[in-house]
C-alpha cells in the first residue's frame, strides 16, 4: 500500500515538474548567453536596434491572428476552385484536433496539390492584402527599427515571399520549400531542418549584421526556440495575450501602399465566414439569375424596381450644371472604372437606354449580355478617336480612361484621349460595394465579372455626376486660343474625381496593374 503511495506521489511531482517548473524555465530561459528580458516588451524599450539583425517568427509574432485557416482557403479558393476549398473546409474540424505540424502539413496538401507552378500567382496578387490587414502595428514599429530583418516561417515559402519582400520590406525571407512533381505542387513540404540550414549558411557567409543577433518567437513554438537559440544572442518571446492587445498596421503606414490585389473573395474566409459563404452560395446562384433575366430583359421603369426590391443599392448625386444649354452633340461620361457595370449604372442612373459605352478589353460573352452597346477600342489613337466622335454624334457615350478597374481608394492615370473627342465633358465619381464577391479580376475569366457581383447579397452602386467641362472655355484642350492640353484636362478630370470620391491620384496605368497581378499586359482575347 505505501508503495503505491509512493509511485502516486511521484507521479504527481513529475507532473508537476514537467508542465509547471520545467515548462516554465524553459521557457524563460532558453540556451543562450547574453538573453536580457523573456518579453518582447523589452525590445520597445531598446533606443537603437539598427546595428542588430532581428530574426523574428511569421505567423505567430508578426501576425495578430493565431490561425492560418483563412490563408490556406484563400489559396484553396482562389487557385484551386470552390470543390477544393469546400474540402479543406469539412477537414477543418479535424485539423483543429491535429497537432500544429500535422494541421499544417494537412492543408498545406488540400490546398497545393496538383497546382501547377507557373500559374500560380495567390502569394504575390491576393495573399498579400490579407497579410497586411492582420499585422500588429506594435511589432511592425519594432522590426522597423532593426537592421536587417529575417522572416522565418513555416508557411510555404510562395506564400510568404510577395507579403514580407514586397510590401514590408523584409531582406530575408525563410519559408517551407514543397516538392514538385513535374512543374506541379505535390503539396508535400521538404524537412524544417532547411531552416537551420539556411539560416547557418547566412551567418557563415557573414550575410548578418555585426551587431548581435537578436530572436523574436512564440512561446507556442518549441521547435523555432531551439532553432534560434543556435544563433541568437538574445530571444525575446510574444505571448498570444500580448497580441490581443496590439492594434493593426493602419493603411497610411504601409512601407508599400496596396494598390493593386486580385481574387473573386471580398471577405478574410475564417471559419464562421467560410460557412456563412457556403450557406449563401446556393441562394447566391438563384439570386444572380434573377438579377440577370430581369436587366437584360425588363424595362427601365420595371427593372430598376425589381433589382432594388433583390438588394441593389444605387444612389445618384448630381451636381447643378449637368448639360450645356447649347448641347449639339452627345454628352461624354467619363468616369473611374470599378466594375464592367459602370456603364450600365450610369445609364440606370439617368434613366436613358440609348447610352453607349466604350471599352479597351471585354469578352464576347459580355459584349453579347449587356444590355447597352458597347464598343471595343483598337488601341489605335486615330482610329478610337474617330470611333468616339461618331458614338457621341449618334448620343451620350461613357468612357472609363483608365482603361482597367481598381478596387483600392486610388485613381490609375487617365488617358487623355477623351479630352480631344468632345466639346461636353461630365466627370462622373463612381464607387461600388460588395459582401462576399469581387465584381473584377486580373487573372481569371472575366466574362463572369458581372456574374459574381450579382451574387452578392447587397451590391451597391454610388453614382456621381459632377460638374461638366464645357467646350469654348479655358478648361477644355479643344478652346481655339487659351485651351489646356489634352493631358491637363485628363488630369483636372482626373483630380476631380478623386476628390469627389477621397481618393488618391496615381500616375499607374493599366499595365502596371497586370504585370504586377497576371503576369502580362491585360489584352483579352475575343473569344
Amino acid at each position: 500500500m505505501s508503495g503505491n503511495k509512493v509511485s502516486i506521489f511521484q507521479g504527481l511531482f513529475l507532473f508537476f515538474y514537467r508542465f509547471f517548473i520545467h515548462r516554465r524555465w524553459f521557457h524563460r530561459n532558453p540556451k543562450q548567453k547574453h538573453q536580457k528580458s523573456p518579453s518582447h516588451h523589452g525590445l520597445h524599450q531598446a533606443h537603437d536596434l539598427s546595428p542588430h539583425t532581428l530574426i523574428f517568427n511569421v505567423e505567430r509574432v508578426l501576425l495578430k491572428s493565431n490561425t492560418l485557416f483563412p490563408y490556406f482557403m484563400l489559396v484553396a479558393f482562389e487557385a484551386g476552385g470552390v470543390i477544393r476549398s469546400f474540402l479543406l473546409f469539412i477537414l477543418y474540424p479535424f485539423i483543429s484536433l491535429m497537432s500544429y505540424e500535422l494541421g499544417m502539413k494537412t492543408m498545406v496538401m488540400v490546398s497545393f496539390f496538383g497546382i501547377k507552378k507557373e500559374k500560380f500567382l495567390v502569394g504575390k496578387s491576393v495573399l498579400p492584402k490579407y497579410f497586411l490587414e492582420d499585422v500588429g502595428l506594435e511589432m511592425f514599429e519594432v522590426l522597423k527599427r532593426g537592421g536587417k530583418r529575417v522572416g522565418v516561417s513555416d508557411l510555404p515559402q510562395v506564400m510568404i515571399d510577395g507579403f514580407l519582400g514586397d510590401y514590408l520590406g523584409i531582406e530575408v525571407v525563410v519559408g517551407r520549400e514543397m516538392k514538385m512533381i513535374g512543374g506541379y505542387y505535390s503539396g508535400i513540404l521538404e524537412d524544417k531542418k532547411k531552416h537551420e540550414f539556411y539560416l547557418g549558411e547566412l551567418v557563415q557567409e557573414e550575410k548578418l549584421s555585426s551587431g548581435h543577433v537578436i530572436g523574436i518567437t512564440s512561446y507556442n513554438l518549441p521547435s523555432h526556440r531551439s532553432l534560434f537559440s543556435q544563433f541568437c544572442q538574445e530571444i525575446y518571446f510574444v505571448r498570444n495575450s500580448d497580441k490581443k492587445s496590439w492594434q493593426t498596421l493602419p493603411r497610411n503606414q504601409y512601407p508599400k501602399p496596396l494598390i493593386f490585389h486580385d481574387g473573386r473573395l471580398a471577405i478574410k474566409p475564417t471559419p464562421i465566414n467560410t460557412l456563412a459563404l457556403f450557406m449563401w452560395a446556393p441562394f447566391a446562384a438563384v439570386l444572380a439569375t434573377a438579377r440577370v433575366v430581369a436587366g437584360l430583359n425588363l424595362p427601365y421603369s420595371l427593372a430598376i424596381p425589381f433589382l432594388a426590391f433583390s438588394g441593389f443599392r444605387l444612389t445618384l448625386t448630381v451636381n447643378n450644371n449637368l448639360i450645356s444649354p447649347d448641347q449639339k452633340e452627345g454628352c461624354l461620361f467619363v468616369c473611374n472604372h470599378r466594375t464592367l457595370l459602370d456603364p450600365l449604372y450610369i445609364s440606370y442612373a439617368l434613366r436613358k437606354t440609348n447610352i453607349k459605352a466604350v471599352t479597351y478589353s471585354l469578352s464576347r460573352l459580355s459584349e453579347l449580355l449587356a444590355p447597352i452597346k458597347t464598343v471595343r477600342l483598337t488601341r489605335d489613337r486615330v482610329q478610337d478617336g474617330q470611333a468616339m466622335k461618331r458614338l457621341l454624334s449618334q448620343g451620350d457615350l461613357v468612357v472609363c480612361p483608365e482603361g482597367t478597374t481598381c478596387r483600392e481608394p486610388y485613381l490609375l492615370r487617365f488617358s487623355p484621349l477623351f479630352a480631344e473627342v468632345s466639346n461636353t465633358i461630365v466627370p462622373v465619381a463612381i464607387d461600388s460595394h460588395v459582401t462576399f464577391f469581387h465584381g473584377t479580376t486580373a487573372s481569371g475569366l472575366k466574362a463572369f465579372d458581372p456574374i459574381f457581383f450579382v451574387m452578392n447579397p447587397y451590391p451597391s452602386y454610388t453614382v456621381r455626376l459632377l460638374d461638366p467641362v464645357f467646350g469654348g472655355g479655358s478648361s477644355t484642350c479643344r478652346a481655339p486660343d487659351d485651351g489646356k492640353s489634352k493631358f491637363e484636362v485628363a488630369n483636372h478630370v482626373q483630380h476631380e474625381i478623386g476628390k469627389a470620391l477621397g481618393f488618391e491620384c496615381t500616375n499607374l496605368t493599366r499595365r502596371d496593374k497586370y504585370l504586377i497581378l497576371a503576369g502580362n499586359n491585360g489584352v483579352v482575347d475575343k473569344k
